[in-house]
Formats: C-alpha cells, structure tokens, sequence
C-alpha cells in the first residue's frame, strides 16, 4: 500500500477516473464499467480511454493514459492481460495513484501468467502505485459514489463493508441483498491480490467513518503475520466476520487453481481468527444473519437475554439454541413480573420466555415489550411471532415499531411462516430491525454481539513471564546438528535445549556402546530407559526402539546389543549414533506440548492430551505464536483434559501453574530460535499441585 494513502482515498474516494478499455458496446466490460461509473452519479472527472473511439456515453475518448492532461487518481484497467503491462507502465509515467486490473489472465493460468503478474507488481512497486487485482470484479464506494465494477447494479447505501476474493460470490451477493435489504459502504473485490491484500482493506476501513461491519470471504491470505497483526487492531474498533473457503483437500485444490493462492492449514486459519479476533462463520448465510445485527444493534451488557413468543414450542426451541450458544435465560425483575402479570391474561406464562398465547394482537405485544425494555436484568431481547388464526403479523411489527428505538438494547424477531408474514418481514428490515424466519438463527447472532463485546473487552494480561535461558549453549548444539547435516535433534540434545530454558527433562545420557551404556545407566541409576539413537528413527516404539524399567547392567548390555542390532536391520541406511540412556522418571497425568510451522501463520502452538491417544482423541487446543499467559491459560482451559488436571474423583489437583511456565518457555525458545520447525514434548508429565512437571519425551526439528 502507498504509505501516503493509508485510507486508501484515490481508490474509493478518487477526484478523476480513467477507464482504459473503455467501450461503446453494450455487453462489453469496458462499456458496463464506464456505464456503471456515470450511471449511479460519480461526480468527479471520468476518462475514457480506448484509440478506436471518439466519444461513448457522451464523454470524449482518449487514445491513450498520456494524451490526459489531469492527474489520474485511478485507472481501471479492463483490455486483453498481455497489454496490461506495457499500460500499467504508462499510468506510472503520468502519476497515476491507484491501478484496478480487471483483466483476468495472470497468476490464476499458470507459469506464463505468473511472470506477467509479477511484472505488473514490480511497475505498481516502482512508481508507488496502489493496484487492486488482477482478475477482480472492481471496487464500489456508495458513499462516494463510486461504482467502478461489473456488477449488475449499485447497492444499497449502508454501513457493512464486504471483502470478497471472489468477484462471482460478490455479484451474487450484491444481487440477493436487495430482496434483504442489506446496505453496503463499500464492495472489494480482491482478486489475485497483487497489490493490496486484504489486510490493506482491513485496515483502511477500520478507519472509515461509513463502515460499522467488515465481512471477509477468502481463500487464502496473503500475508498471515500481518493479518493478524491487523486483525488485532481493527477488532477493538468495529468487527470482522469472516467466511473462509477451501479448508477441505478438494476446497484447497480449487482454491489454488481459482486465484493461484496457497492455502494452510484449516486449523491454523481457525486459530488465528479466533486468537485475534475475527468471529468465524462457516456458511454466507450465517455471515449476513451476523451482519444484520452488528449493522444495526448495540452490544449487549452480557448474555442475558430475555424470549418474548406468542407460541410455546418456538419458545422451548429458542431456549434450547441459548444453551447451546452460550446465552442465558433472564431472571425477570419483581417489578417486570408483576407489571406483566397486570398487563396479560392469567394464563400467559410471564416467566421468561414470556409466552403472551396464541391469541395476541398487537396490543399484548407491545404491552408485554413495554414491561420488559426497561428490565435492567436483560440485556438481549428475542421477539418470535408464528401466524396463527388471529395473529395480525403486519400490524404488530407495526405496533412493535414504536417501541424498538426506545429498548436501547439488542433487539431480533423470529417471524416465522410464509405468505401470511412476508409484509411484516419487509416492513421490519425496511425499518433495520433484524428479522429471521426461525428462532435458532435469531438466537445465534445475539450470541455473536455477546463473543464480540468479549473480544473487544479482552485486555493484554500485565502479567509477564520471563524465561532465563543460556542461549549461546542452544546455539552451538543447533550449529553442530546443522553442521552433520542433519535437521532432527537427538533426543537428549532435545532435552538438554529445553532444560537450558528452565525446563525439566530426564537425566539422559548418549552411549555409541554397550559399555558406554552400562556405564551411563550407572551414573544416571537404575532403573533406566533405553531408546536407539538415531535422527533418521522417528517414531521409536514401533520398531522396538524403546525398552523401559531396565534394571540391572546385564540387561542394559544385552538390550543395547539386540537395539542397536534390530535397528540396522530395519533401517540400513539410518545414522544411528547408539542409544540413549534415560532417567527413570515417575508417571504423572499425561499432556502434550507441540509447537509446528504454518505457511501462512508461522509457529503454531499446542497443547492436550498427551501420550499414546493424542492422535486418536485430538483433545487440543492451539494458539498463534507469541502467547502470553492469558493465551496458555485459556487454551489449557479449553480442553477436557483440564478437568484432569483439576482433579476429578477426589484426585488432588495437578501443578497447572508450572505447566503453564513450561509451555511459555517452550514457546519463548521457538521465538528465540525460529529455525525450530517442529517441536513435540510427548508427555510432558505433570504432577500433583506444588509438585512440578518433566518432559519425558521430546522430537526437535530444524529448517535446512
């Protein structure tokens, strides 16, 4: 991005437009952009650029960017892919500021396209252009207006920003918000992100005043560091839904060959969203029914929310959703109670969820809400409305109506039904008032505008934790794995890396004899384990690699002899350095550390339970390298192994707090060290409260 343009104001906001490609063909891109520019009221300067024509839509045309005489803001490019070079260069040389390449034809069809992307960067580098594309719908600014796409028609004005990296999506999109009444400030569309990704757009709308909402289809990003970095930011501003695509095989192969991205891992994705911020969505349903509500409705005071329904069974179902969403049912006032029980028949239930019968007019509605807005017990209120024999549908949203800007609270309706409530649906989202045919989903966007309070309420823990560590010692053990070319670690130089950050490991000792093994299980004491050394022997256990509970020198010899033996038979090509002798060590509760390497995101961190199960039982939870201990702790808490180390059944409770210092300093060495690719302490063996924790087993690997 221009650092000089950080709002990004010549691409939304530009005082001149050239369109090069521009056409007087009805049907042509060329024609529809320029149509769509002048159509939906530009005001600012609009040029047409195109040598096989004089004038369209009664604009002059110009054979080419030079022959302009204004300072170009923006030129939407929209000719054949092998011309955009030679025209990008042109709009540099007379200073154009920001370049939108609709153009398809580069990166997205291979090798050849590749090359002639990377070209159209190093022009837009070289001459500090913004440029938005290639192979992209355009970009709209209601606002502005600005309307410099393909798409069919101009939205309506509102304040939801939507991001997407597909151009189809946002034109189906934009199409379908009409019927729903959805408003947009502005509609990216991104394309092969070449130039300004989506963490330029992020960061730029966090700081436009129109835009309440982002929303963000992607397939990949480009940058993972600095997304979250922006991410983070923007999240204690306004929210960012986001809908993340190609997190299956097949989704990553289409994905690459749709926009030549690289997608990582769907776990990686999913932790940085919610480490950072961004609430997750997983349909483009469920990313509009959100942004209903963050566009329209205050956040919440907390999760307490109070069901107003004119039938039972709507009311249980809606109860149930709150359970499963994390919400809470309110515990009305004495004050609420009693003004209710005055204002409804005797048989309506006033306790919540307020069932006001089957027979309500419009009248009961807005008496009951009336009793309820003013409750300081509630924070969210549901509305749920099914046609029956004398239900007046219209005429209570209606009535309703007089009420909504006065609750000052989050308001939804579940307006459920067909034919008999279309008119009282279209009059409440005329009216942004978020209406969902059924209860569950009007439940579940409450519980966002709950999570998002959190997030935007969540604070950077003062506490720190310091790890005192001897790093010129790791850096000569990591100097001399390198040196043998290798780029897995002994285990006992594993042990040894962590123990010089404060961690406790075994006594382990490195013996290339059966001597030397005697020997070192004498130093270390029996009982003793034995495992075969070897950077090419990953999983040991298999191959009977490991032999534990050896208790005496003779059958430390004869274990040694057979070890090293099986080992040369299974594997003939291995490095096998010998064996090494391990301290026998108490069993503890069994957990797993893990740090590994996303391409998007960087060093990953986990933590479950460990031992034989962890890939069977997957109970994990992972986090986005650095963490604080605000981060340890909460993902610790989010495993069922957490109970276990709680104690359950009248066991005393483990040593969380040590194991928390020890996944912090297994995190600080891979930040000091981030050559370390893969790191895994299985089990990190934790013992009662007081008491302390030892990494039994620990596999280190290196970039080469």
């Amino acid at each position: 991005m221009n650092r000089k343009d950080p709002r990004l104001a010549s691409l939304f906001n530009p005082r001149s437009v050239c369109i090069v490609g521009a056409s007087a063909k009805p049907g042509k891109l060329g024609y529809n952009i320029l149509e769509n520019i002048v159509k939906y009221g530009y005001t600012g300067k609009v040029y047409p650029v195109n040598p096989n024509y004089q004038n369209i839509l009664g604009l002059p045309v110009y054979s080419n960017v030079s022959e302009i005489e204004d300072v170009i803001d923006l030129a939407v490019i929209v000719i054949p892919a092998d011309a955009v070079v030679k025209v990008a260069e042109e709009c540099g040389a007379n200073h154009v500021k920001t370049l939108v390449v609709i153009s398809a034809g580069f990166k997205e069809i291979g090798k050849e396209g590749a090359e002639r992307e990377k070209a159209l960067k190093d022009i837009c580098e070289k001459y500090k252009m913004n440029l938005l594309g290639p192979n992209c719908l355009g970009v709209i600014d209601t606002f502005t207006p600005l309307n410099a796409s393909f798409a069919a028609q101009m939205p309506i004005k509102g304040n939801i920003a939507f991001i997407s990296q597909s151009g189809a999506l946002g034109t189906a999109i934009l199409d379908w918000s009409f019927k729903n009444r959805i408003g947009f400030s502005k509609v990216i569309s991104l394309g092969n992100k070449a130039g300004l990704d989506e963490s330029d757009f992020i960061a730029a709308l966090a700081a436009d005043a129109n835009t309440r909402v982002i929303l963000l289809y992607i397939e990949d990003i480009k940058d993972g560091v600095k997304f979250i970095k922006t991410l983070e930011k923007t999240v204690k501003i306004k929210p960012v839904l986001v809908l993340k695509s190609g997190s299956s095989a097949a989704g990553q192969r289409a994905a690459a060959s749709h926009t030549g991205s690289l997608a990582g891992s769907k776990i990686a994705y999913e932790t940085a969203f919610k480490q950072f911020g961004a609430l997750q969505v997983e349909t483009i349903s469920d990313l509009f029914n959100y942004a209903k509500v963050f566009s329209t409705q205050p956040l919440p005071k907390d999760n307490s929310v109070c069901i107003l329904t004119n039938a039972g069974g709507p009311g249980i179902i809606a109860t149930d959703a709150c359970e499963k969403y994390g919400l809470k049912l309110a515990q009305l006032s004495s004050e609420t109670l009693n003004a209710l029980r005055e204002r409804l028949p005797s048989n309506a239930s006033i306790y919540n969820p307020v069932d006001i019968l089957g027979d309500a007019q419009p009248e009961r509605y807005y008496k009951a809400l009336e009793a309820l807005k003013d409750d300081e017990n509630i924070s969210s209120i549901i509305i749920i409305l099914t046609p029956q024999a004398t239900t007046k549908p219209t005429e209570t949203v209606v009535e309703l109506l007089k009420l909504t800007d006065k609750i000052g609270k989050p308001t939804t309706f579940s307006i459920m039904g067909g034919e008999m409530v279309a008119e009282a649906k279209k009059i409440l989202s005329e009216n942004n008032i978020p209406v969902f045919s059924f209860p569950e989903d009007a439940v579940e966007t409450i519980s966002a505008l709950v999570r998002y309070k959190l997030i935007r309420e969540r604070k950077t823990p003062r506490r720190k934790f310091k790890v005192s560590a001897d790093k010129e010692t790791v850096n000569e053990i990591i100097r001399r794995v390198l040196s043998e070319n290798r780029r897995t670690l002994l285990s006992s130089e594993a042990c040894k890396i962590l123990s010089l950050y404060g961690v406790k490991t075994p006594k382990v000792l490195l013996a290339s004899n059966s001597e030397d093994a005697c020997e070192a299980a004498s130093e270390i004491g029996y009982p003793v384990t034995l495992k075969i050394a070897s950077p090419d022997i990953i999983h040991k256990s298999d191959v009977g690699g490991v032999a534990l509970n050896i208790k005496n020198e003779e059958d430390v010899r004869k274990t040694f002899i057979g070890m090293y033996a099986n080992a040369h038979k299974l594997f003939p090509n291995a490095r096998i350095y010998g064996v090494e002798v391990y301290e026998y060590v108490e069993k503890g509760r069994e957990i797993i550390i893990g740090v590994n390497k996303d391409l998007q995101f960087g060093h990953l961190l986990m933590f479950g339970l460990g031992g034989v199960y962890v890939n069977f039982l997957r109970d994990v939870s992972f986090r986005v390298l650095p963490v604080n201990i605000h981060d340890v702790e909460e993902m610790i808490q989010e495993t069922k192994v957490y109970n276990l180390l709680k104690g359950v059944r009248g066991e005393q409770p483990a040593d969380i707090e040590e194991t928390v210092k020890t996944i912090l300093a297994v995190s600080q060495l891979v930040e000091d060290f981030p050559l370390i690719s893969e790191l895994d302490v299985n089990p990190l063996f934790v013992y009662n409260k007081g008491e302390g924790c030892i990494a039994v087993d620990v596999k280190m690997s290196l970039y080469t």
